[in-house]
């Protein structure tokens, strides 16, 4: 299972995304657990809506933080994502 560069990347909705204030940081809930997330990965998967495919994403990610080359870190962490089920592509 790989992600697919040119299929817009979706959020599960078996899972949910969201700010945990007593931890200062976003995780992921999910019925059998929780994952805490860096700044990083929560940046990327917050840009995981459904209406963006990989170049989107690497492209809104690096003008924000006004940087480029994140290519190939941001394609490992969707890899991961995806076979954790925590984004999906139709």
């Amino acid at each position: 299972m790989t992600v697919n560069p040119d299929k817009p990347i979706k959020f599960s909705s078996l899972h949910r995304l969201q700010w945990e204030e007593a931890q200062q940081k976003y995780i992921i809930l999910y019925p059998e657990g929780m994952v805490e997330l860096n700044q990083s990965s929560a940046e990327i998967l917050k840009l995981c809506d459904g209406s963006r495919n990989l170049a989107q994403i690497v492209s809104e990610l690096e003008l924000k933080f006004a940087t480029s080359g994140l290519t190939n870190d941001i394609s490992a962490f969707l890899e991961v994502a995806l076979k954790n089920g925590w984004i999906q592509q139709n």
